[in-house]
């Protein structure tokens, strides 16, 4: 059974039920960086701080896939812009079950799914939302992702090949090379920049995902067969069917995260699984 523990007030007992909650948000943790987890919940709580005029209070969920007592000290403050539920004692059931979770429970209008290494522009939220308000058709935004060094990662992708994914993920950076082109097309940089919007790509990295929450939960969320890798690839491509998605580079957030290959054979092992899943359910596609 789920334990769900409240920090200060919880979203799903307000102290005024008439309240409306215009945004939640869901962060996944298994054994976090508490150092990279500590400035994911500082930048989200200063984003935050830009919403008074426009926004309700908002919800964080955070989900703790890890075993009791894993997680030390929540790093929110006593002085938050939002309120916190976390979700533990259930195991390591899965990214995208972990994020299901929270979903299921979200009552708001607006949800985000965050990574726990993720940093948000402190104007991030507040250019997202608006973007959202005065698009009704977009059911889906994804922002511009900056990574360690600053530079640009190109995060949303065309659909993949099992030859794009094998030279991403597994070729050392010199033998990568002459395969430039081909990745550039696939990580779709012949169009996604630092200005213009761009409307649907086929998929887009699932660090921040923000949603209608009606979208969200009218596609059940993240399938619960992927326990990790792919499931973005996934819920993207099955938001298309009934949303739009875009590409917004005003929305700016800065991501830490590495590929699977730079995390062991369980990783590796990991990928391979989910993109056997993926492949068979969306269609093999070799060169």
């Amino acid at each position: 059974m789920n334990e769900i523990s409240p920090h200060r007030q919880t979203a799903d007992q307000p102290e005024h039920p008439e309240q409306l909650i215009t945004l939640s948000i869901s962060i996944v943790v298994y054994r976090p960086d508490a150092a990279l987890l500590a400035r994911t919940v500082e930048t989200l709580d200063a984003a935050l701080a830009q919403l008074h005029d426009v926004a309700g209070r908002a919800c964080l969920y955070l989900i703790d896939n890890g075993n009791p007592g894993e997680l030390a000290d929540l790093p929110v403050p006593s002085d938050a812009d939002f309120d916190t539920v976390v979700i533990k004692g259930h195991g390591n059931v899965g990214y995208g079950r972990g994020h299901n979770l929270a979903i299921e429970r979200a009552a708001s209008r607006f949800h985000l799914i965050l990574n726990p290494d993720v940093e948000i522009n402190a104007d991030g939220l507040r250019r997202a939302l608006a973007f959202l308000r005065d698009s009704p058709q977009t059911g889906l935004l994804a922002p511009w992702i900056g990574g360690d060094d600053g530079r640009q990662q190109y995060l949303c992708r065309r659909y993949p090949t099992v030859f794009d994914l094998f030279v991403r993920g597994f070729l050392p950076s010199a033998l990568r090379k002459p395969f430039a082109p081909r990745l550039a097309r696939y990580e779709m940089r012949d169009v996604i920049g630092d200005k213009d919007v761009v409307w649907d790509p086929p998929i887009v990295s699932g660090c921040f995902m923000l949603y209608r929450t009606d979208v969200l939960k009218s596609l059940g969320g993240f399938d619960p067969r992927y326990f990790l890798y792919f499931e973005d690839y996934d819920l993207s491509l099955r938001t298309r069917d009934i949303a739009r998605i875009a590409y917004v580079p005003s929305v700016r957030i800065l991501h830490h995260g590495g590929g699977a290959a730079k995390k062991g054979s369980v990783h590796i092992k990991l990928f391979v699984t989910s993109a056997c899943r993926f492949f068979n359910r969306f269609g093999w596609k070799w060169l």
